[in-house]
């Protein structure tokens, strides 16, 4: 697909989008969102075509071996943005001689490299490992005076390569064409590139070219090598290969020079990159990650199945309760997950297997707009409203709700891509279209579905079970109760939490080795720990886990014993014929800023969901909505280390997740206490609390439900990698129900009974509702 032709589609898809709002003509407005929706779901469709191309995966899924590497310069030497993407360039030559297709080398930060080397087969990771940390060669070499005819005779046959000289390749890549040059270059060195201090382009009346410092004893032997050979080429070589080989127009004193020449702007910025010999400092490996094609092709298995699972559970709940309306909900969300993978193949988003746990979690939480949406139809239905105007009426009031909490969950999501690094950065790309694609199907998708059924006369009623009555339970009449439960819990989860310690992080932010091995022939975990102590790494954590009918033996240990644990196991138990199947190496500095990131991250979710809440609702409503947030990851944690499992990177996506979840279930709360506080009618604000939870009963019950069905399909079905996460979401799904009834709404009546006592007001009035 042409960047042309996508332009025209989404400038065309645009103007049908905002046609559909602008007219209030029932028909044309039918018309012009089956139009939309066709068009949209077909543009989407040929995105995905053929299926195999399209769609990118991660390591995780694909297999493969992904290192991240620092340059460490030393002494005055910085590390800058040319420098970085030359050293990008030196490390993608050096990884094209394994000839993997499409390996991703990208910089990461100001002096970091992440490179990702799909299907690397096992005897080659430590090759890459050491061709990865080797130490660049920059080298200044003479080009033989008489090059271009000896170069010629030598084709010929007629001469052979001098003693002392080698021919050498140098490459030209314009945007015109690609030259190239075969040179005559003395074998041994002339000038090593460790004298060069600095070198910068720059730009005269002579046009573009690059300025070289060297230090005192390069100056000097620069300055005897350039006055011996005036009008001679020399060759700038590094790793062996020849970046370029300029004239020495006279001789160069003081360690200044100046290479010219007929150079472009990006030709002298690599050449002054390259003569600042960015790999030339130690290179370190901070992390590696392994991950085998077998487990990772595994991994797609149970993650699809547990998606289909968990696809058909919705399906079957919200056919049996909703009907005709929850066949339409369904059609909705299968054109959900067209846009959101149509979506990710037109932007080339990477799939990782936390981003199908957030494919799944999306199934879940897209059913909500839709609850939300059809138990206000109930209640219109129940005053005798006609079916079109109580449609209508239903998509109204609920838009609000569905917009707020989206939106929310939507600021935590895009935090998380802005912060977050590998496998989670795949979970909130899914996660932020699902939650766009999810209000685009529900709000208009689902309703053109209704009124097309109106109009045509098919659709005369709409019949729903209702197996939530209506109730009027005392809620905030128990609030001191639940408050007291909750206090009890969190200090519960803090000192349980404070006891583990170090305990509670894994080796994403502690450092340390994850080693996951497949055996042919059961081994006994107390007889791998047995053999661990015999090299003093007794302290490793050893288990063994179970994933689509196999068994993996997993090892976590200190940072750089994962080759010695795998070179023991294979020589004290040669029957089991171990097989590596994920390899991650974490050094404690990368763990470091992964656990000061997540912070960050937290933080930054917290600031942007208050700023919003204050600006939709009020002071008093953002506080609580804070609070029960943070009651609700600190309860999630608690359980997490009450039961012994470990916080790692991906876990932190599910935190960010139950975050979002938790003001979703929150804001859907106060927008029905802010719309019975705009017609309060005498009643007290308790009165007022108690009457919106009760009428957000069902759906909240509804909503946490399907919800809860996907994530346990993927609890039972994803897999061990996923296990942990789907686990967190399930506490979460759990506490954050319950600190939006038993928390949030009991601080908002706290606060408003402290400031209506300061000012003499009833606590009705004490907030101002927006």
């Amino acid at each position: 697909m042409t960047p042309g032709f996508t332009f025209l589609a989404g400038i065309s898809l645009l103007v049908l989008f905002g046609w559909y709002f602008a007219t209030t003509r029932p028909r044309l407005k039918r018309i012009l969102g089956t139009t939309l929706t066709v068009s949209l779901v077909a543009f989407c469709l040929t995105t995905l075509y053929p299926p195999d191309k399209t769609i990118r995966l991660g390591l995780d899924l694909q297999g493969g071996t992904s290192f991240l590497i620092r340059l460490s310069p030393e002494g005055e030497r910085s590390i800058s943005p040319d420098t970085l993407d030359q050293a990008v360039e030196v490390i993608r030559k050096r990884i094209d001689q394994f000839g993997v297709s499409e390996p991703v080398i990208t910089p990461q930060g100001a002096d970091r490299i992440l490179v990702q080397i799909p299907g690397l087969a096992p005897e080659q990771i430590e090759t890459a490992r050491q061709q990865l940390a080797q130490v660049a060669k920059l080298e200044f070499r003479l080009v033989h005076p008489e090059n271009d005819r000896l170069i010629a005779q030598i084709k010929e046959g007629t001469e052979l390569v001098p003693a002392g000289y080698r021919i050498e390749t140098q490459t030209e890549i314009s945007e015109e064409r690609e030259t190239r040059e075969e040179l005559l270059v003395k074998v041994r060195p002339d000038l090593l590139g460790d004298r060069v201090r600095k070198a910068f382009s720059t730009y005269d009346e002579q046009g573009w070219g690059v300025a070289l410092q060297l230090d005192r004893e390069g100056a000097n032997l620069f300055g005897q090598l350039t006055e011996a050979h005036v009008g001679k080429r020399f060759a700038i070589v590094l790793d062996g290969r020849v970046q370029s080989a300029p004239v020495i127009r006279e001789p160069i004193y003081g360690g200044h020079a100046s290479i010219t020449g007929d150079f472009t702007e990006e030709q002298v910025r690599n050449l002054a990159s390259v003569l600042e010999n960015p790999l030339q400092t130690p290179v370190i490996v901070e992390e590696e990650r392994s991950v085998s094609a077998t487990l990772g092709s595994d991994s797609i298995r149970s993650g699809v199945y547990a998606g289909l699972v968990g696809l058909a559970l919705s399906f079957f709940f919200i056919i049996i309760y909703y009907r005709f309306a929850g066949l339409v909900a369904s059609i909705a969300l299968i054109l959900n997950l067209v846009l959101l993978f149509g979506a990710m193949a037109m932007f080339n988003f990477v799939l990782t297997l936390p981003g199908i746990a957030g494919i799944i979690l999306t199934i879940g939480m897209a059913v909500d707009a839709n609850v939300l949406i059809y138990e206000r139809l109930r209640e219109e239905l129940a005053s005798d409203k006609p079916l079109n105007v109580a449609l209508n009426a239903a998509y109204d009031r609920a838009f609000s709700a569905i917009f707020d909490s989206n939106v929310t969950t939507l600021i935590t999501a895009l935090i998380l891509f802005w912060k977050a690094t590998g496998p989670v950065k795949g979970f909130a790309v899914t996660l932020t279209i699902g939650i766009v694609a999810s209000m685009f199907s529900a709000l208009l998708v689902t309703r053109n579905c209704f009124n097309w059924a109106i109009a045509s006369g098919v659709l005369k009623r709409v019949r729903m079970s209702n197996l939530i009555k209506a109730t009027n339970f005392d809620f905030l009449g128990k609030r001191r109760l639940s408050m007291g439960i909750s206090a009890l819990v969190i200090l519960v989860s803090v000192v349980v939490f404070g006891v583990r310690g170090e305990k509670n992080f894994g080796i994403d932010f502690k450092g340390g080795d994850l080693l996951v091995l497949e055996a042919q022939k059961k081994v006994d975990e107390g007889d791998v720990r047995a053999a661990l102590k015999q090299i003093d790494l007794e302290e490793s954590v050893v288990q063994t886990e179970k994933s689509s009918g196999k068994e993996f033996l997993t090892i976590r240990s200190a940072p750089g014993t994962s080759n010695r644990i795998e070179k023991l196991l294979d020589e004290k138990f040669p029957e089991a014929k171990f097989r590596v199947e994920q390899s991650d190496k974490v050094g404690k500095l990368v763990g470091d800023e992964l656990a000061r990131n997540s912070l960050i991250a937290l933080a930054l979710g917290i600031i942007g969901i208050f700023i919003y809440v204050t600006a939709r609702f009020e002071f008093a409503f953002a506080v609580a909505a804070i609070i029960a947030l943070l009651h609700d990851v600190v309860l999630t944690i608690g359980a997490f280390a009450l039961f012994g499992r470990e916080l790692s990177l991906i876990i932190v996506g599910a935190v960010l997740t139950i975050a979002g979840y938790s003001i979703n279930d929150t804001i859907v709360v106060f927008d029905r206490i802010r719309e019975g506080m705009r017609k309060t009618n005498g009643a007290s604000l308790q009165s007022i609390m108690n009457r919106a939870i009760n009428e957000t009963l069902g759906r909240t019950i509804l909503t946490g439900g399907t919800t809860l069905l996907s994530t346990l399909a993927l609890y039972f079905l994803g897999g061990p990698v996923l296990h942990d996460f789907a686990f967190t979401i399930l506490v979460g799904i759990l506490v954050g129900t319950y600190s939006s009834i038993f928390v949030a709404s009991p601080f908002v009546l706290w606060w408003s009974r402290w400031r209506a006592k300061r000012r003499e007001l009833q606590p009705e009035t004490a907030l101002a509702v927006r």
